[in-house]
């Protein structure tokens, strides 16, 4: 269980280091109090991934074939998302999202942080792989319970680093390289599951 966990944690977090919500967090960090942001992100992104591994829960119903051709898919698609989609395009939107709500106040510094996170997230990829690892590791016991703590967790760590020192982040690590690393990452994992597919290891 705790491979998984790991391998999750490390997969979502390169996910979602790049994305529009950290983007958001960083934003929302240096207008409110950084704290207040973290635990309002951190919460509703912790919601996401309950609802991502009980969508994943159904998916593992699927005969095994067309659950692998699922999970290629959207391995393929994560790998085109950090592959193709532009850093600045992701900032912009972040920026976006996080201007359309105005902190307040302690609990409304909380609520807006959530609310940004909540809306940013359904249907976004870190949700989706969520649901999408689930299936992957619905074999391994406690697979489902894996999956959502190491997703849970990766958020979580993102959502710290965006509120608390998000700005000094990017000048550390340029985002346009993380997108490269875990595109290339994602699409090994896509190509690999085709293979599988095809028994190609068997």
């Amino acid at each position: 269980m705790l491979k998984v966990v790991l391998i999750v944690f490390a997969l979502q977090f390169l996910l979602e280091l790049p994305d529009k919500t950290m983007i958001a967090m960083i934003y929302m960090g240096t207008r409110a109090r950084p704290l207040n942001v973290f635990i309002g992100g951190a919460v509703a992104f912790t919601v996401h991934m309950g609802i991502a591994v009980a969508a994943g829960g159904l998916l593992t119903l699927l005969p095994q074939t067309p659950k692998e051709i699922v999970i290629a898919l959207l391995f393929l698609a994560g790998a085109y998302y950090l592959l193709f989609v532009p850093e600045k395009e992701e900032e912009e939107e972040g920026e976006k999202d996080a201007q359309a709500e105005h902190p307040g106040k302690r609990w409304r510094e909380m609520a807006t942080a959530f609310s940004v996170i909540f809306i940013g997230e359904f249907g976004d990829l870190t949700q989706i792989q969520a649901a999408n690892l689930t299936v992957k590791y619905h074999d391994v016991t406690n697979g489902s319970l894996a999956v959502f703590i190491g997703s849970s967790l990766a958020l979580i760590a993102i959502s710290f680093l965006g509120a608390f020192g998000g700005k000094a982040l990017v000048r550390i690590l340029p985002m346009a390289k993380i997108r490269k690393i875990g595109g290339v990452v994602f699409l090994g994992m896509g190509v690999y599951t085709v293979l599988q597919i095809f028994h190609v290891f068997h």
